[in-house]
């Protein structure tokens, strides 16, 4: 498939067809993959893939704790 490149402002960029972004379930955003000489567009499905599992090897490995504390010492809620 051939499809011109368009002026967007001070940039360029292509424009889809609504069949392809439909076809491919292309949503709000894309992950765009550079290679040498060609790249891929790609629909972001699913983007926290995966999450689960860094989550369960972070608690394994003892990395899951806060950073700071979720109550200051100065916390008053008496106003």
């Amino acid at each position: 498939m051939e499809i011109p490149i368009i002026p967007i402002g001070n940039s360029k960029g292509i424009r889809l067809s609504k069949t392809i972004i439909e076809k491919y379930d292309f949503k709000d955003v894309v992950e765009l993959i550079l290679n040498d000489d060609y790249l891929i567009i790609k629909p972001m499905i699913h983007p926290r893939k995966n999450w689960d599992l860094a989550f369960q090897q972070m608690h394994e490995t003892g990395d899951d704790k806060l950073l700071i504390d979720d109550v200051f010492e100065d916390e008053n809620l008496d106003v």
